[in-house]
């Protein structure tokens, strides 16, 4: 697959995400709502800002930087949505329909952080 249709599959799952991400935070308790509501928005919107980004650099290095920027902040999604888990603010299935597509995202981000190490590394 080339890299502009690869691009374009992740940005698609990445923006699933994030709506699925806001859509499941409206049913947050209020108390949540500058804290775990706002952190989690906001790190779901940066694994596409990150990205989009880092995709617009020139230089490998520097996409790299962002690449790696993006899957942290994927990262750090994963551990908040097992918070919501934990705490019963999402069920079973609604964790289990956004937790798979972060580890989809994810892995194809991995995928991309691999593959450009290995070509600036040449």
């Amino acid at each position: 697959m080339n890299d502009d249709v690869y691009f374009k599959k992740l940005k698609l799952k990445i923006h699933a995400f994030v709506l699925l991400t806001y859509n499941i935070t409206n049913d947050f308790p209020r108390s949540e709502l500058y804290g775990t509501v706002s952190q989690l928005r906001r790190a779901a919107v940066s694994v596409m800002l990150n990205l989009v980004e880092g995709f617009g650099r020139r230089k490998e290095k520097v996409k790299l930087n962002f690449f790696e920027i993006s899957y942290g902040s994927a990262r750090e999604c994963k551990y908040l949505i097992f918070l919501a888990l934990e705490k019963k603010w999402i069920d079973k299935q609604a964790y289990e329909k956004i937790f798979v597509l972060l580890d989809e995202i994810s892995a194809m981000l991995w995928s991309m952080i691999v593959g450009l190490e290995k070509n600036i590394e040449e």
